[in-house]
């Protein structure tokens, strides 16, 4: 995108709605906001853009239903009134949407909807199919069957992924504050507003993260989405969603809201599935040789740089390779299992077949392709 706030040609968009944005302040959900935000995303719709939203409020809607006096702490009963919730936010969300004729498909996801490549690929495939038919996917974490191996953890993180994942043109947060600031701004009032952020710098992550005196509730997930978005190469908002027409004021270029600009180019399919939604199974250390031929060289990793391997992993799994100090520079899709490697490793590529003991092997001569890996 040309110009730091032209979000106008944003063609497939993705907004992530918060909780404040949906519920009242005794966390129930809130119908007079889900009708406002229905509302303003029709009229993105009529501007002929493509729209994911990434929404939270099921346990907020369950809580009103069971007339919860507060959120709930334990797990289980967390995620008893997620279950009830969903139901009830789907619901809301039709009413409203259905004024318009507009129809919203659900969809429920853990992290294995990412980090398994065939599920991700299918998880793409029926959104883009959901997007052609003009409907407008309604997406949450599965609060009702998440636990803590599998929770993406929170719908800023989720949301990044689903952006960076199919190739949105741009990801708007909504939450209940009109976006970062230096201080938090309840509570102090030097707080000056960041308009536009270009890099995610130990400042910037300082005042994300609530340590010392400087926190700012709720943000440090949302620069963590940013983090991800910006690598992508997509451009990230976080804007207030109680503002008027807030949605449209962005898509018009105003200076609303927090913009985080990327620098990188946009991602393919499999470079994004590698970087953000794979977790490596384990690590390929290689020499300084091996790290220059791949960061300046646009090689491939080749058997003869390797100088170590950690943990087990077999054939295809994602892996992290890192240099002589142990630091990871890339990621990659590995040819060879961590026992291939162990044997191998210094070796020249065509002493592979030899020392592995079979003439059809077939993996290659090369560990992890070129086109198979990022760099970090």
């Amino acid at each position: 995108m040309a110009g730091v706030r032209d979000t106008s040609k944003a063609k497939r968009i993705v907004i992530k709605v918060g909780t404040s944005n949906l519920t009242d302040t005794s966390y129930r959900l809130d119908p007079r906001k889900v009708e406002k935000l229905a509302k303003e995303i029709i009229e993105l719709k009529n501007q002929g853009k493509e729209v994911i939203v990434v929404t939270s409020g099921a346990i907020g809607a369950g809580i009103g239903k069971l007339d919860l006096k507060q959120r709930p702490r334990d797990i289980k009963v967390l995620q008893a009134t997620a279950a009830v919730g969903q139901n009830i936010l789907m619901s809301t969300y039709d009413k409203y949407f259905s004024k318009y004729e507009q129809t919203i498909a659900q969809l429920l996801l853990t992290h294995d909807n990412f980090f398994n490549r065939q599920r991700y690929l299918n998880l793409r495939n029926t959104l883009i199919t959901l997007l052609k038919s003009g409907v407008i996917p309604i997406i949450n974490e599965n609060d009702t069957v998440a636990v803590d191996e599998i929770k993406l953890g929170d719908n800023d993180n989720l949301s990044a992924l689903v952006a960076s994942s199919l190739g949105a043109d741009l990801l708007i947060i909504l939450t209940d504050i009109d976006g970062l600031y230096t201080y938090d701004p309840k509570r102090s009032k030097k707080a000056e507003f960041i308009s536009v952020v270009e890099d995610i710098t130990p400042e910037i992550e300082r005042i994300a993260s609530g340590r010392g005196k400087t926190g700012v509730g709720g943000m440090k997930t949302k620069v963590q989405a940013a983090e991800v978005t910006m690598k992508a190469g997509i451009p990230m908002v976080i804007a207030n969603g109680g503002e008027e027409n807030i949605l449209s004021r962005i898509i018009a270029g105003e200076p609303v809201g927090t913009l985080f600009m990327p620098k990188k180019k946009r991602m393919n399919d499999k470079e994004h599935w590698i970087l953000f939604s794979a977790s490596p199974k384990g690590k390929i250390k290689v020499d300084e040789g091996a790290k220059t031929a791949l960061v300046e060289g646009g090689g491939s990793l080749l058997p003869s740089g390797i100088t170590d391997v950690e943990d087990e992993f077999l054939r295809g799994d994602p892996v992290s390779i890192v240099d002589a100090r142990s630091v990871e520079f890339a990621r990659g899709i590995t040819n060879y299992s961590s026992g291939e490697i162990k044997k191998i490793k210094g070796v020249q590529s065509k002493e592979i077949e030899q020392i592995l003991g079979r003439k059809d092997y077939g993996y290659g001569e090369v560990v992890v392709y070129r086109g198979n890996l990022v760099l970090l």
